[in-house]
């Protein structure tokens, strides 16, 4: 575990640079389910996702040197363009990665960002490798999107601001790709109190992290296509975020393709939210876990916004033949969740 006063000293050093989001209560979706839930709005942070959080404070950690070769990273979007707008932010150049079908919403924002976009690979954890390897070649300094101590620092930052938002906190929910938002989040909110419970999620069709920690060993493991792109792909060999996530995490749950459409559509019904994939990931097992948690606080972290205006008109439209999502409970079973 991460020490609490690491992430306290993060928090104060990218103060200036990062939003504080909104902690907002959901009295519809507490109906639905039968705990008190709470959308921590990172939706609303720069670039859109928690991501600028982690890449802020590893960018204002660089030494002199390291700022005027520049750096590189790899990304499906949203670290690359938190990287991108922290680069700018005190002037660094910043070269980005990105895995072919990335989101092209995503990449496009990213450039406008000022970064310099290369492809490759159709995997995160392949286009990381070859992130390293031009880092090397061109002698950058490579900024991973999770496994670095303080990405991870910035990262938990949100479970800083959680405590203070709301200092009651039963349990938190948090979407789960390469661990560095959960494990930065489990180790403050752990360090600071142990009792609250967090529970990680991820999508059925990539669920890495997850698989990994269940077999006790990280696991090189196919990935389907998912809605959840923020958290798709591999884990990479010795990542530090491996042991947070195994000793820190209470649980995780898995959810199905059409439970995150289902919650995407249920955050606009229901608070008028757009969210990406990845957050709709945490709002459905928020939903089919609520039963652990009766009418107690429960945060669930909305952990990017960013989505296609055709990609989000694709995800309303599938919903269009559903029934009236107005009100009614969210029914927990083994494979999905249907309002009824």
């Amino acid at each position: 575990m991460m020490p609490v006063d690491r992430f306290l000293e993060a928090e104060r050093h990218v103060r200036p640079y990062v939003r504080e989001t909104p902690l907002l209560f959901s009295g519809r979706l507490s109906e639905r389910c039968g705990a008190r839930l709470y959308l921590k709005l990172e939706n609303l942070q720069h670039t859109g996702s928690f991501k600028a959080r982690g890449a802020m404070r590893k960018v204002l950690a660089l030494s002199g040197e390291q700022r005027g070769r520049g750096v590189v990273t790899a990304s499906t979007g949203n670290h690359g363009a938190a990287t991108a707008h922290a680069g700018r932010q005190v002037g660094v150049d910043v070269t980005v990665m990105v895995p072919h079908g990335a989101s092209p919403s995503k990449v496009e924002r990213i450039r406008k960002l000022g970064a310099t976009v290369e492809f490759f690979g159709g995997d995160s954890a392949k286009t990381e490798m070859r992130a390293r390897e031009i880092a090397a070649e061109r002698g950058l300094l490579f900024i991973s999107p999770y496994n670095d101590d303080e990405v991870i620092a910035g990262q938990g930052t949100v479970g800083v601001e959680l405590l203070r938002q709301c200092p009651d906190l039963d349990a938190v929910v948090v979407a789960v790709g390469g661990g560095g938002l959960i494990g930065g989040i489990a180790s403050y909110l752990k360090g600071s109190r142990p009792g609250i419970q967090v529970l990680g999620c991820s999508p059925v069709n990539s669920a890495v992290m997850v698989e990994s920690v269940r077999q006790g060993k990280i696991l090189d493991l196919p990935s389907l296509p998912t809605l959840s792109d923020g958290t798709a792909g591999g884990v990479e060999p010795g990542a530090i975020t491996f042991e947070l996530c195994r000793t820190l995490v209470d649980d995780y749950d898995l959810v199905s393709e059409s439970e995150i459409e289902d919650a995407m559509r249920l955050a606009f019904e229901d608070e008028r939210l757009i969210i990406e994939g990845s957050a709709g990931v945490a709002i459905a097992s928020a939903l089919r876990q609520a039963a652990r948690w009766p009418d107690r606080r429960v945060a669930v972290v909305i952990c990017g916004g960013n989505i296609g205006s055709a990609e989000w008109a694709a995800v309303m439209e599938a919903g269009s033949g559903k029934r009236e999502m107005g009100s009614g409970k969210w029914e927990v079973g083994s494979g999905r969740g249907d309002p009824k």
